[in-house]
């Protein structure tokens, strides 16, 4: 979700690597805004109350707003956080999409610092209840860059991080280079993406200790992936790609076998 609304990348903008079991999308964080979804969820919590399925809310940086102004940047954030904030169980702030120009240099801590302590201070102020608050971040960070960001979540209270979101790498690909290129940019997800995802949580696991929330997303296909994932450190596991190669009951599959 971002501040305003914006129609996303040019179509076709979702592409299969079947050879790879992977995905492509360039979709530009395509949606109505915050202020419109923010009137969908107050319609759906008067229906229906806050109880039932838990609803996690995804926040990134509006595409116009220029990366490089701090204060643009903090206001694009504030509005979907003030907007959105009374109505998630839980708020992500998204600075890993490859899709949004501009938006992983966000990463960088010092310029990380500033924005999740500004949206934490924004939530707290339109919230009666804390609202746990998560960063999701790229796998192409550098191991050092990775272990900066599990140190910054300790030292501001951070409640989680999502490890990990699409890479922009297209190494060791089994689709043929022709069409890699004729695809082009965008996140690539799936099943090349499992040993980089893995890694990643084994590092944030091995800084943050015990006590800070890690979901585990990137690559995870088969019970022993979800598995391999929960011993390296992951408290909750998320999926996209291996929907569409598994099947719609791949979760229940996974949720069994991971359990048993």
């Amino acid at each position: 979700m971002t501040g305003e609304a914006q129609p996303g990348n040019p179509k076709p903008r979702l592409f299969r690597l079947p050879e790879d079991r992977a995905v492509v999308n360039r979709m530009g964080f395509n949606n109505d805004g915050a202020e419109a979804v923010a009137r969908r969820l107050a319609a759906r919590a008067q229906a229906t109350g806050r109880r039932g399925t838990i609803l996690g809310i995804n926040i990134g940086k509006t595409k116009v707003v220029p990366e490089d102004d701090e204060s643009a940047v903090l206001a694009d954030y504030e509005k979907s956080a003030r907007l959105l904030s009374p109505y998630a169980d839980y708020l992500v702030v998204n600075v890993s999409s490859p899709n949004t120009p501009g938006l992983r240099n966000l990463q960088a801590v010092e310029r990380l610092r500033p924005l999740l302590e500004h949206v934490r201070r924004t939530v707290d102020a339109v919230t009666e209840a804390r609202v746990p608050l998560l960063v999701k971040i790229a796998p192409d960070l550098s191991d050092d860059d990775v272990l900066a960001v599990a140190d910054l979540a300790g030292a501001i209270g951070l409640d989680g991080i999502i490890a990990t979101n699409t890479t922009i790498s297209r190494e060791c690909l089994r689709t043929p280079a022709t069409r890699v290129e004729e695809i082009g940019a965008g996140g690539l997800s799936g099943r090349p993406l499992t040993a980089r995802a893995l890694e990643v949580m084994r590092l944030l696991r091995g800084r943050v200790g015990d006590d800070l929330t890690l979901i585990g997303v990137g690559g995870i296909t088969t019970v022993e992936d979800a598995r391999a994932r929960l011993d390296a450190g992951a408290t909750l596991l998320q999926g996209y790609s291996a929907f569409i190669y598994e099947g719609p009951f791949w979760p229940r599959r996974i949720v069994a076998g991971a359990s048993g």
